[in-house]
């Protein structure tokens, strides 16, 4: 019953961006029609103004549509409204997309960061983030790069940061650590340990970084010790480095205690890796956190009205 609601009000919403694009178009047809029937003796002035009347009114259509595109390419994901929101600024990133040049980003982590439990790998984290931020920055040159290994913890990613990080020179790396260090019985300071190092290495590369800590499922729940502490450790590295964290652990308790989601909802049957759902949500909501972040930066103040921020569709 809550993704039939849901559904619906997807498609209300749909309705009425193309009922706005349809308005804005008939506003364009007359526009430019009014700009062909000119006759000889017509100023250059007014045929100027006809076609910046035009010029603006196609740009509205544009805009209609890439809404009305994105409402469709979006999940029914509810706004996780009893948590926090850690992200921080990313100057890197913003300082990049208002110069117009390339900016690259790096998902980093293991399994739930290659993207295990997909039905292909164009639902991947990573994958959807992609196409999330295009949406948003049509015109930018982004590319996030998939770095994620399954079964690995900091110990093995710390072996690998260079080659699979650094050198790529990252704008932004989103470093997904943790789950795996519970999960096999890893002392949680040593692992932080790891990650403090593995943030200095990556700061001192010129790239702004993102933790994501473990997930809420039952083979992380059954360890529930371990859990909160690996999660309050990851809180208070990023709170103390300055740097963004995404709460997933949180969210994801949120989708199941408070939105009455299953486990089977947005989990496979192994009670450990997100299905096609659940990565589309996190990857939806890490958007709108990259989104918000970068737009408030760069206006000083708040971010656009249109930033999709947790948006409950």
């Amino acid at each position: 019953m809550i993704v039939r609601r849901l559904s619906w009000a997807v498609a209300l919403t749909a309705l009425a961006a193309m009922s706005s694009m349809t308005l804005v178009y008939a506003q364009t047809s007359q526009a430019i029609v009014g700009a062909t029937t000119v006759t000889h003796g017509t100023s250059a002035s007014t045929e100027s103004a006809a076609s910046r009347t035009t010029s603006s009114a196609i740009a509205n259509v544009k805009r209609a549509a890439a809404n009305a595109a994105d409402i469709f390419r979006r999940v029914p994901c509810l706004s996780p409204k009893g948590v926090s929101k850690t992200m921080r600024s990313l100057p890197n990133v913003a300082r990049k997309l208002a110069e117009h040049q390339p900016v690259t980003i790096i998902a980093f982590g293991s399994s739930s960061t290659e993207g295990y439990g997909s039905t292909g790998p164009e639902f991947t984290y990573p994958n959807r983030l992609a196409a999330q931020l295009k949406r948003k920055y049509p015109t930018a040159d982004i590319t996030v790069l998939n770095r994620g290994k399954g079964g690995e913890d900091a110990p093995e990613m710390m072996q690998r940061l260079k080659q699979a990080v650094i050198d790529e020179k990252p704008d932004l790396v989103i470093w997904q650590v943790g789950t795996n260090a519970i999960l096999r019985n890893l002392d949680a300071t040593a692992t932080i340990t790891l990650v403090e190092e593995g943030i200095s290495r990556i700061q001192a590369a010129g790239a702004d970084v993102v933790l994501v800590d473990p997930q809420y499922v039952p083979a992380v729940n059954q360890k529930g010790e371990s859990a909160s502490r690996m999660v309050q450790l990851l809180n208070r590295v990023a709170g103390q480095r300055h740097i963004g964290i995404f709460p997933r652990f949180a969210v994801m308790r949120e989708w199941h205690e408070k939105q009455a989601l299953g486990f089977d909802r947005f989990s496979i049957a192994d009670g450990l890796h997100m299905n096609d759902w659940g990565y589309a949500c996190f990857a939806q909501l890490l958007g709108d956190d990259i989104i918000r972040s970068v737009g408030q930066l760069q206006l000083g103040v708040n971010a656009p009205s249109d930033v999709l921020t947790y948006r409950p569709l």
